[in-house]
């Protein structure tokens, strides 16, 4: 049995709606890093997780094994600028991706940044960059501890000397260049009061022009909506580098659209869509004529130009809404390539401009692809492909002959091709088909222990991508697996607003339909079912739990969003109302007091052992929340399973995280979850 520390609670009570809500851990909200009692607390709780850790013999197994899977060349796809190939590369283990330079396609490459040598912990990652047209400079984002604020720095790409400018608080940005290299384009939040970064509100976020040479204080405000502070604004270049398209949101719903042209003295933004009721992607242009994907009366999305030289602008369909849901549209070589999910598959189809199909491009095999970034003049581009049992490989891409050969393949150190990989597709409580993904050894055809994992929110799908983390638990003779459920964008706007505000138990529903699916089916075991999301997919972990406590052996909760009446109080949390809803509003206060992980945990049940794992500079969800709920846990009558708290140190929310805290993260997870699920966890041979 174990003795948790003992956990302050408060007296705070607020009335709302009629209820009285007790929110006992509110101090618990509080940054780790300047509040005492909140970090002596995460001592004591990071005290008791690793001493029960520890108790755990296959925790040093998936360590080394992990490693091993790890440790294998990969690249990223490769950005041309002026001749020159831009890309990540990492040699194995290595915490950061080094970036690299090539002067000809396959030419040898010389490092240009490595963010390895900036801190001894390997916690500085370099994160947003990009070249200049003519690829003699590049403008770089450094991520300090895993924190969503950005540095950006200039190097001169012939010397690798860096210059002097220095732009601050950047934060959900591109950087995007001007066509002639004298500066570049970024979007920044105002500068937090002192030691208030971590908690700050994604308030007032702008767009602005960076000259080269000049200091940030004379940088030129492009956009803002100062009327609306909560507006988040996402920014991108057309390839003759006339016009920045500026695409506005207050969260998941919808977005404006916005246009500055650079021929113009004054810069004037030009609104050609002002409403929140679509989704818009800027694909390309050929003069004043731009092709854009969007949602408008498209459900699955759709390509339509606009001729932004008329005054008031016809939208007009080029490629219609399909069969499938288009997830990535370019305009590179005359061709449109526009990407399919097809039941969260990719396929790739050509058009012409004129919206006349012109074949595929032939794929590897079921898994996804992405990347075919270019210009209206460019012959050449590139892509990626993955999956579950197929590493990162990346095309050269001939447009016109439409052919493609290996620019670069990863090799791992696992017979992949003993790895099984099934698409099945069940029943959700209302009759909802929902598609699953099963991963596992093609020998084990029995009931085994098993990992279900789901994220659902947030237009957001998770398609087959390649994770050495998973296949350490895959070659254990573990089963891994997807659920596609309702939130996310795997069957285009219905699917997402199928799953967000009022209809988020169908969430709920799908994941606990996958997990008795599951059993049903003979491919886990009655008491081998564990369970793993994060973030949007954290709240998922919580409030099923509390709903079917009795369905799962195991809970991982990885940084997530726990205090559904408080969301809205940290961070970017208000960009999150449109999917959640409105705290104020009563039916959705209702709605998300029904669900909240952190309010429902129901005294008097059996609860499946739970490891929740956070960050101290996690300021996307702040740690405050897996505090609040895992205290709440240990308060609680609900069994004698273990209920912990893994909490990271100068890590954030999960972009820029060092490779060796990646591993040992993970090892943690796995171990906890083969305990109380059975896998008997071998060392490697």
């Amino acid at each position: 049995m174990i003795t948790y520390p003992q956990t302050k609670q408060g007296d705070v009570v607020e009335e709302q709606f009629g209820e009285t809500i007790a929110d006992p851990y509110r101090w618990l909200e509080n940054d780790v890093r300047s509040d005492k009692e909140v970090a002596s607390w995460v001592e004591s709780q990071n005290k008791v997780t690793n001493a029960y850790l520890d108790t755990l013999p296959s925790r040093d197994i998936f360590k080394e094994r992990l490693k091993q899977l790890y440790n294998y060349e990969r690249f990223t796809i490769p950005v041309k600028k002026g001749g020159r190939y831009f890309y990540f590369r990492n040699s194995g283990v290595q915490n950061q991706q080094v970036l690299y330079v090539r002067d000809s396609v396959d030419g040898a490459g010389r490092v240009l940044i490595d963010p390895n040598s900036w801190a001894k912990d390997g916690a500085i990652a370099l994160v947003e960059w990009s070249a200049s047209d003519d690829g003699t400079r590049l403008a770089y984002a450094v991520q300090d501890g895993g924190t969503d604020w950005r540095t950006i720095r200039v190097l001169d790409v012939n010397t690798g000397k860096i210059l002097g400018d220095e732009v601050k608080w950047a934060r959900f940005t591109t950087i995007e260049w001007a066509k002639d290299g004298s500066g570049f384009f970024y979007a920044r939040s105002p500068e937090p009061k002192q030691d208030a970064a971590s908690q700050a509100s994604v308030e007032n976020h702008a767009v602005y022009f960076h000259a080269i040479g000049k200091p940030q204080t004379q940088d030129r405000l492009v956009y803002a909506t100062p009327d609306q502070p909560t507006m988040l604004h996402g920014l991108s270049i057309t390839k003759d580098g006339r016009y920045v398209a500026i695409i506005s949101s207050p969260g998941s719903l919808g977005e404006d659209l916005t246009v500055v042209d650079f021929q113009s003295a004054d810069w004037k933004p030009r609104k050609l869509v002002a409403n929140f009721e679509n989704s818009w992607a800027i694909v390309g242009n050929v003069g004043t004529k731009f092709f854009f994907q969007t949602n408008k009366d498209a459900p699955r999305r759709k390509v339509v130009t606009m001729d932004i030289a008329a005054a008031d602008p016809v939208v007009k369909d080029v490629v219609p809404e399909q069969d499938a849901v288009l997830s990535g549209a370019s305009l590179v070589g005359g061709r449109l390539l526009l990407s399919y999910l097809v039941d969260v598959k990719t396929e790739v189809r050509r058009y012409m401009l004129d919206g006349k199909a012109d074949g595929m491009v032939r794929l590897p095999g079921i898994g996804t692809a992405g990347g075919f970034e270019g210009g209206q003049d460019d012959k050449e581009t590139f892509y990626g492909f993955t999956s579950y049992n197929a590493p990162g490989i990346i095309y050269r891409y001939d447009v016109a002959s439409n052919t493609a050969r290996v620019w670069s393949e990863a090799k791992v150190a696992i017979d992949l091709d003993q790895i099984a990989v099934e698409q099945r597709f069940y029943k959700s409580k209302d009759g909802t088909r929902v598609p699953m993904f099963i991963v596992r050894r093609k020998d084990v055809t029995d009931s085994a222990p098993t990992l279900l994992h789901a994220y659902g929110g947030f237009a957001l799908s998770e398609p087959p991508a390649f994770s050495p983390d998973r296949l350490a638990w895959i070659e254990q003779g573990g089963v891994f697996a997807i659920a596609h459920i309702r939130g996310g964008n795997e069957y285009g706007k219905a699917w997402h607003d199928a799953g967000r505000r009022q209809n988020k138990q169908n969430v709920f529903d799908d994941f606990i339909a996958a997990g008795e699916y599951l059993k049903a089916q003979g491919i886990t075991s009655r008491n081998g079912l564990a369970i793993d999301g994060a973030s949007n997919g954290g709240i998922l972990i919580g409030a099923v739990v509390n709903q079917r406590p009795d369905l799962f052996a195991a809970a991982l909760a990885q940084v997530g969003v726990m205090d559904m009446l408080r969301f809205d109080k940290f961070t970017g949390g208000k960009l999150w109302v449109d999917e959640f809803g409105s705290v104020a509003q009563e039916a959705d206060f209702r709605n998300l007091f029904n669900y909240s992980p952190y309010h429902n945990i129901q005294s008097g049940k059996a609860y499946p052992a739970i490891l929740a794992t956070t960050a101290d500079a996690d300021d996307r969800v702040i740690p405050g929340h897996s505090f609040k709920y895992v205290a709440a846990l240990q308060a609680a009558d609900i069994g004698l399973k273990p209920h912990l708290v893994r909490i990271e140190t100068r890590a954030g929310h999960g972009a820029g995280k060092p490779v060796d805290k990646m591993i040992e993260e993970t090892a943690d997870m796995w171990a906890f979850a083969a305990h109380w699920t059975g896998l008997n966890v071998k060392p490697a041979k």
